[in-house]
């Protein structure tokens, strides 16, 4: 029985073989990459679960990051987009600093934004809520590079110093940069897990002497309560810094900030705790909308005008909450 099964298909083969040659060249066409990112849609994820605390105060209800979901381009998907009214194309270019730059560095600096993005949380939510916590240590990352100035750093490299010189925050280093009377400094990185020298040129820009990359910073604490954070593998960016810090902020203190309800939203926020704009925002509304949010946090400016404007478009079923800082959004949840 097999040995006739396996007569058919080496016949089938024999006189199909072009039109099975043709099909693979298809597939394998229509899986070519194109440089774009696919965004198909949002949702919304409970933060509570990827944070744990010693100790913490309960809360009713939940707070969620809004999220963009992006395929990573593909003829196929790119072509697809342009049947599907709520696909979206965006140009990896707009993400890039650098044209030299592919998939692997965009990634690189969106994890680190996110850790970036944790660290500012904890720090600003433990300070909001008077818990003890103290810097432990800090590592100093290339985050990216331009096409002019050029550099001789690399994404990736993590700083040691500069001549010699430590510090454990970017303003450390920009202070020290601007002191500096030669036109080339010696940065020690760990490129590869090795070691290394690295000779840069200083360029002045507007006034201010830089290196010519981005940095981002990665600082490990030890707290009272103790916190640990853990966001899945698939997850990065730095635009749940106010839903992160809104949550352990909840933790710490007594009063419960979200009063049972389902909230939502969206928001980078810097180290003094201003909350900065997003990109996909019409996506992350829908989607926590979708998924029957009650409030929907957002950066006031153009995100909160382009939430408002859907919101009566489709006569969408949720409060939306415009803030410009962490503390604004407390005290408005509280009310």
């Amino acid at each position: 029985m097999f040995k006739k099964f396996y007569d058919k298909l080496v016949d089938f083969i024999k006189d199909e073989y072009k039109y099975i040659l043709f099909l693979f060249a298809f597939y394998i066409f229509l899986s070519f990459p194109v440089n774009y990112y696919i965004v198909t849609g949002g949702g919304i994820s409970d933060v509570g679960s990827r944070i744990k605390l010693s100790s913490s105060y309960k809360s009713k209800g939940s707070f969620n990051i809004s999220y963009v979901t992006e395929l990573k381009g593909t003829i196929a998907a790119y072509l697809v987009s342009y049947i599907i009214p709520d696909w979206e194309r965006t140009n990896m270019d707009d993400y890039k600093y650098d044209k030299a730059e592919d998939y692997e560095d965009l990634a690189f600096r969106s994890d680190i934004d996110l850790k970036s993005a944790n660290d500012n949380a904890i720090k600003l939510a433990y300070t909001l809520a008077n818990k003890e916590y103290k810097i432990t240590s800090t590592k100093v990352y290339v985050t990216g590079t331009f096409d002019k100035p050029k550099t001789n750093l690399k994404i990736r490299d993590e700083i040691l110093s500069i001549n010699d010189k430590t510090y454990n925050t970017l303003e450390g280093y920009k202070d020290y940069l601007q002191s500096i009377k030669n036109e080339y400094v010696t940065v020690r990185v760990i490129r590869d897990k090795k070691e290394k020298n690295i000779k840069c040129k200083l360029h002045e820009i507007e006034g201010s002497k830089v290196l010519g990359v981005t940095l981002g910073v990665i600082n490990s604490y030890k707290t009272d309560p103790k916190i640990e954070i853990k966001f899945k593998d698939s997850e990065s960016g730095s635009s749940g810094g106010l839903i992160t810090t809104l949550d352990i902020y909840n933790k710490l203190t007594k009063n419960d900030l979200t009063k049972s309800r389902k909230i939502a939203g969206t928001g980078t926020v810097d180290s003094n705790g201003n909350v900065g704009e997003i990109g996909g925002v019409k996506y992350k509304l829908l989607g926590a909308v979708k998924k029957k949010a009650d409030i929907f946090l957002v950066p006031n400016g153009s995100n909160y005008k382009e939430c408002i404007k859907l919101k009566k478009k489709r006569n969408l079923k949720i409060k939306i909450i415009g803030v410009n800082t962490v503390e604004e959004a407390i005290n408005k949840l509280n009310k």
